[in-house]
């Protein structure tokens, strides 16, 4: 699917910080649910966010769990409100640290969306390799998207998110359709693993927000979730990466932030978007592969250690010697 031309876009819309139905793209300088309270019932055709995890970054308070999940339950309710018969909600989390014990914030907002009825149809893993890294335990390199739908009659685009087939020349082997092809030729179903990297040091989306979610993981979902010209809302906007998302293909955004500085950062962010010249990671560009790229820092400057295990050192690939 092709963006909306950006030019046209600066043209004729511009950035509202009040919503209105007959805006396209909103930024409220506020608390989300201030700005939930002027969305009207049943606007929203999907709501998708990355809201913070309670683990003490700028950005917010640490709270007890508990009173953790009540702010949370309080936005998710009026999200669930403003939500469309045929709308999802897209909720993107990591884990809530306690003591060095981890709790998956999934398993415990699961209860609060269960509890509006809503339907869950996927538990995507998100899986990247840059991050913290652990001492005494395993270093996280996944989180989850949990989507839920308000109702079984609910838009779902598949062909607009389709990637391509591993053996794409792969036919049937017996029965009726024997010799023919096998695969979609739009590609296949892309799973609920999606190999994603997320935004840290030299990724070309970065910007000071420590907790930044990438562009085209919101691509994917929107694409997938809503059609043109369908209102999706960020509860908690960031640098306005789904809003960004949203007007590059045809959609509506809006969303809530409070940090002075970030909501600058998302209008600013957008406004190049509108103008074509905002730099993000293309969908389809594959995952970069350090050792196939030849990069010199793969090369281990020290001695290895005979009694280190190798089992996972990639070995030289070998072929099979003809027999005869």
């Amino acid at each position: 699917m092709k963006p909306y031309n950006q030019t046209m876009l600066k043209e004729t819309h511009k950035i509202s910080e009040e919503f209105s139905l007959s805006e396209h793209v909103v930024v409220y300088p506020g608390k989300c649910l201030d700005l939930l309270k002027t969305i009207p019932s049943e606007s929203l055709q999907l709501v998708v966010t990355s809201p913070p995890y309670n683990i003490g970054k700028e950005y917010e308070k640490k709270l007890r769990l508990d009173l953790y999940l009540q702010q949370q339950a309080e936005v998710i309710s009026e999200c669930v409100r403003a939500l469309s018969p045929r709308g999802s909600i897209c909720w993107q989390v990591g884990n809530y640290v306690d003591g060095g014990a981890i709790i998956p914030l999934d398993t415990v907002l699961y209860p609060i969306f269960s509890s509006h009825g809503l339907r869950m149809r996927n538990r995507i893993i998100w899986h990247f390799e840059h991050g913290l890294h652990c001492s005494r335990r395993f270093s996280g390199r996944y989180e989850t998207i949990i989507w839920f739908t308000k109702s079984d009659d609910y838009v779902f685009n598949l062909d607009a998110v389709r990637v391509p087939q591993k053996y794409p020349g792969k036919k049937y082997f017996k029965g009726p359709k024997a010799g023919q092809y096998s695969c979609n030729p739009l590609g296949k179903n892309p799973g609920d693993l999606w190999v994603i990297p997320n935004v840290k040091s030299n990724h070309v989306e970065k910007t000071e927000h420590p907790c930044q979610f990438p562009v085209e993981l919101v691509e994917r979902l929107m694409l997938a979730m809503t059609n043109e010209g369908d209102w999706v809302l960020d509860p908690f906007l960031g640098t306005g990466t789904t809003v960004i998302a949203a007007i590059r293909h045809g959609r509506r955004g809006v969303g809530a932030e409070i940090v002075p500085k970030y909501v600058k950062l998302a209008r600013q962010r957008i406004y190049q978007d509108m103008e074509g010249t905002l730099r993000t990671r293309p969908m389809d560009k594959p995952v970069y592969d350090p050792i196939e790229a030849g990069n010199s820092l793969t090369i281990a400057p020290w001695n290895k250690n005979a009694k280190q295990t190798t089992l996972f050192e990639k070995r030289a690939r070998y072929r099979r010697r003809a027999v005869g």
